[in-house]
């Protein structure tokens, strides 16, 4: 995974983000007695592959701020230091369900990531610094020939935040799910029938450069799309993807104002940009100029970093994951007031994050983490509950 990568901003993000291509230390929460130490996740495998399946819980264990795994029963095991060049971890492979089966596991309160993979054992790394995460858009990676994927969870005392994700690239399918307090489940992630081949059909067939971002390994099978900013940087997809619409929008916010409503529930908290050569300024509601970008390329765009970085502030953050979400959407143009929350606005224009488009054009409920901040407008894929009983991840069909 890319090293500077900035995640969505939620409360599992706070605990999990990812430095220098280690999982960060999070912020470890009081113990409380309303949300359990452990959960059972049942994993169901669905996916009509033959290959075994081995799940790993990795993470920071919230409680003492150390990054570690946990095995089946939900018990911690901290790393052990790591080297330069980088050692190979302990073995943390859970079994997991035979095809057509389920196997329950528990999971403790973490900040991290729960993996899972076909066929083959995935192969992590320890530095001086924590674990090195799989970074399959690097050619010697020994992940690369592997099928796998995540999901992301937070257990604290608030409760069990689980969300799918693409932010990083889109691959085997799997749908996240909880039951809450009331016996209720909620569950997303899930693709429509066919959704899972027709997410790479789409980007084969999409000219200017998506194709490069699919990988296939040797005896033909389609391991995964990697997000258009790993497409920019490995040159599998052009610099200058997005130039065009940056153009355009630099153009018309040179004589007219975009308004940005960073919170939703702060309607009366607005800025307000206009562009000056190279920069678009924001002023607030006094005049007062509180932060300006420069005018971004694709990776800042696809990356929502760089040229669009968004600090944890009150002021440049939010407003930057608000053009971040504009900009991936391509509603700056039709809308100068953002963010622009309605799907039906999304993607219309020809030049867009075609990968985010179709992977959200795909989803059954249409909800995916694509990109950084596609949570801005409560487009994300994430299930959260304050009591929860169970999580669920279920593996899918991969057609």
């Amino acid at each position: 995974m890319l090293p500077s990568r900035t995640r969505p901003v939620l409360p599992l993000a706070a605990a999990a983000a990812l430095v220098g291509g280690v999982l960060a230390l999070g912020t470890p929460d009081r113990a409380g007695a309303a949300v359990p130490d452990t959960i059972p996740l049942k994993i169901t495998n669905n996916s009509g592959r033959s290959e075994p399946v081995y799940v790993y819980d990795l993470g920071t264990q919230l409680s003492s701020g150390r990054q570690g795994w946990a095995d089946e029963g939900g018990a911690f095991h901290a790393w052990p230091a790591g080297g330069d060049p980088p050692t190979p971890a302990p073995d943390a492979a859970i079994a997991g369900p035979a095809p057509g089966q389920s196997r329950t596991i528990r999971i403790p309160r973490f900040s991290g990531r729960i993996y899972f993979s076909y066929g083959r054992k995935l192969d992590f790394r320890l530095t001086t610094g924590g674990l090195v995460q799989p970074a399959v858009q690097n050619p010697s990676d020994p992940n690369r020939n592997i099928l796998f994927n995540w999901s992301e969870y937070t257990l604290n005392d608030s409760g069990l935040w689980l969300n799918s994700t693409q932010v990083d690239m889109f691959s085997a399918p799997y749908t996240d799910g909880v039951q809450r307090a009331d016996g209720g489940v909620s569950t997303t992630g899930r693709l429509e029938p066919g959704g899972y081949k027709a997410v790479f059909d789409t980007l084969r067939s999409r000219p200017g450069g998506w194709s490069g971002l699919v990988q296939t390994r040797a005896d033909g099978t389609v391991l995964r799309a990697l997000s258009p900013l790993y497409g920019v940087e490995t040159g599998a997809l052009p610099a200058n993807v997005m130039d065009d619409y940056v153009d355009r929008v630099w153009q018309k916010y040179a004589t007219s104002t975009l308004t940005v409503t960073p919170f939703a529930d702060q309607p009366n908290t607005r800025y307000f940009g206009r562009v000056s050569g190279n920069v678009m300024n924001f002023t607030d509601s006094s005049g007062a100029v509180v932060t300006g970008f420069r005018k971004p390329d694709a990776a800042s765009i696809f990356g929502c970093h760089k040229l669009l970085d968004a600090p944890n502030d009150t002021v440049r953050g939010p407003i930057s994951r608000t053009l971040c979400a504009g900009f991936n959407r391509s509603t700056l143009l039709s809308d100068p007031h953002q963010p622009d929350t309605s799907p039906a606005d999304f993607y219309k224009d020809g030049v867009t994050n075609h990968y985010a488009r179709a992977v959200h054009s795909r989803m059954a409920d249409g909800k995916a983490y694509a990109f950084a901040f596609d949570d801005v407008g409560n487009q994300e894929s994430l299930v959260h509950d304050g009591g929860p009983r169970q999580a669920y991840l279920t593996l899918d069909p991969l057609s």
